[in-house]
């Protein structure tokens, strides 16, 4: 099937009207869609539709011929319509005919300036005269139809003519647009520059187009996949970053290592909220302070955590009652030191050390190597296991606290009370119980490391020995004890007898009694089942340390080792 168009300017619009040829030489008008059989007839048919006014598409001027009509347009809008021919060619361009179409696509021009010169002559000779040229007609070339393709057929209707200037539109804007790389984006000046960029950046993608497209959007995915993958990753790392800081400033602040002041401070705000509170005496914090000041001046425990004479108390209690227990052993004399307000909620380890010293003051076997000592205060105990680590004890364990305990709430363990004792020339040793060694949890050997530790000096079979062996430190997760005796049951159980420094001097004084009741025994007793943490560490006292001995002890602490069990 062929195609003419004929280009028409009515109405204030261009209207594109077509007629078709058949292979049977029938014309049909796409306006109206009467046929008819030759060209001449189709020329003279199509005139009858172009009887109504003419109209300027761009300043809406009428009531002129259509000659008349191309020539306002010429003089008048000579840029408007240079840029309507412009479109007509980037359409001739978009939608003409390719190659593999020539044989079934005519493309023609139709001239019907002459029949629509006479026609509007006749109706205008005056404005005709006025306006013409002097060769009397006029042929616009800008009303030609270019060469369209059988795409264009949905343009032949007036209701479509809207439809036609958007698109028309639409390529104006693509014509001015600068072009774009379709594998990288760049974007360059003109379509000659951007050639060039693709022939010497894109050469490999273009002997294979469709695999070099492949390989560009692979690229590009894989690129932001990349990019996905490493923003997700900082945010966990930075996630996991304030995590960790975190934990490290709690651990800080339950290990007294936050910076927030020692003994000293603690003491003096916490008498300060008393006094607030109204239940402390302005004179009574103030007498309290000096009492302080002067013990920490001097280094040595001010006693007033101090309770003595509650292990002769167990001697007489047992002698005369506990029926239940076949025997019992007992450590050396201890005095019980609990917490205060100056180290209330980290100073266990500091008060099982005074406790265990307390034995070994009232002990001769260790009076050399503790010759002139007193019991210390916490901030001269602090003092001290620095000076153990300045000495090269424990260099590990010193790191781990910033070699550095005095004017800090630092907690400290087994490992510090060994560094100590040994530094002291006290020979001692740390088993460590690293696991349950019963059932439900417990941990019976233990119990019977003990027993063999306290009964080794057996001589005859009384109730109740009071043997020369020191008390046992006793650490485990968050807190620590001290080991002052050991029962056997007539039912042949085990249960220790335990001084905890979280007992308050109140509760320490009920065993001082004439008439103690085996209930108040009941918070020192522990059995089996009462320990139940996952591990626990003991620093047992054997004796004194030779200088030479000293020493090789303090090399072997270079990588500190304990005992295990089992």
């Amino acid at each position: 099937m062929y195609f003419l168009f004929l280009r028409l300017l009515i109405s204030n619009k261009i209207i594109l009207y077509s007629f078709s040829v058949s292979c049977f030489t029938m014309l049909s008008c796409d306006i109206c869609g009467e046929t008819v059989t030759s060209e001449p007839d189709m020329k003279a048919h199509l005139i009858v539709h172009m009887e109504d006014d003419v109209i300027c598409p761009f300043c809406k001027l009428s009531g002129v011929s259509y000659d008349e009509m191309c020539f306002h347009i010429e003089t008048a809008h000579f840029e408007q319509n240079e840029l309507e021919r412009n479109i007509e060619r980037i359409n001739s361009v978009q939608y003409g005919t390719s190659d593999n179409r020539t044989d079934s696509t005519l493309q023609c021009r139709m001239e019907v300036n002459s029949s629509i010169h006479s026609a509007c002559a006749s109706n205008h000779p005056k404005i005709l005269a006025q306006s013409l040229p002097k060769e009397g007609s006029l042929k616009h070339k800008g009303f030609h139809s270019e060469n369209v393709t059988e795409s264009r057929k949905f343009l032949k209707s007036k209701e479509k003519q809207s439809d036609l200037t958007k698109i028309k539109g639409s390529i104006y804007e693509t014509m001015y647009s600068p072009p774009e790389c379709p594998f990288c984006g760049k974007i360059e000046d003109c379509s000659q520059d951007m050639e060039t960029h693709v022939k010497t950046k894109h050469t490999n993608l273009l002997d294979t187009p469709l695999e070099g497209m492949d390989r560009v959007q692979c690229s590009r995915d894989l690129e932001l996949a990349q990019q996905l993958q490493q923003e997700e990753d900082r945010k966990r790392r930075s996630e996991e970053s304030r995590q960790e800081m975190e934990e490290f400033r709690k651990l800080q602040r339950q290990y007294g290592l936050d910076n927030s002041g020692g003994y000293k401070q603690q003491q003096l705000r916490n008498m300060e909220i008393e006094v607030n509170r109204g239940k402390m005496h302005p004179s009574e914090f103030h007498r309290r302070k000096a009492d302080m000041m002067e013990s920490l001046a001097i280094g040595i425990d001010d006693g007033k955590t101090k309770t003595s004479g509650i292990m002769e108390a167990l001697y007489r209690y047992y002698q005369n009652a506990a029926t239940d227990v076949r025997r019992v052993w007992l450590s050396t004399v201890v005095d019980h030191f609990h917490s205060s307000f100056g180290d209330k909620g980290w100073g266990c380890g500091y008060r099982n050390f005074q406790m265990l010293l307390s034995s070994l003051l009232q002990n001769d076997a260790y009076g050399d190597c503790l010759k002139d000592m007193s019991v210390p205060c916490i901030p001269k105990i602090q003092s001290m296991i620095e000076d153990a680590w300045k000495e090269g004890f424990d260099p590990q364990g010193a790191s781990q606290l910033n070699n550095r305990l005095q004017g800090t709430k630092a907690w400290i363990g087994a490992c510090e009370v060994y560094t100590l004792l040994t530094s002291l020339r006290i020979k001692c040793r740390i088993i460590d119980f690293h696991k349950s060694t019963g059932p439900l949890g417990t941990h019976p050997r233990l119990f019977e490391w003990i027993l063999n530790y306290y009964s080794s000096e057996r001589e005859g079979s009384p109730k109740v020995v009071c043997t020369s062996k020191p008390p046992i430190y006793l650490q485990h997760q968050g807190h620590s004890r001290t080991i002052v005796g050991i029962e056997e049951r007539k039912n042949r159980t085990l249960c220790l007898l335990i001084f905890d420094p979280g007992w308050p001097s109140r509760d320490m004084q009920k065993f001082l009694k004439q008439d103690m009741e085996a209930s108040s025994l009941k918070q020192l007793r522990k059995f089996v089942g009462n320990l139940k943490h996952k591990q626990y560490q003991i620093v047992a006292v054997e004796g004194v340390l030779s200088s030479e001995e000293k020493i090789a002890r303090r090399q072997a602490s270079q990588v500190f080792t304990a005992e295990k069990i089992p």
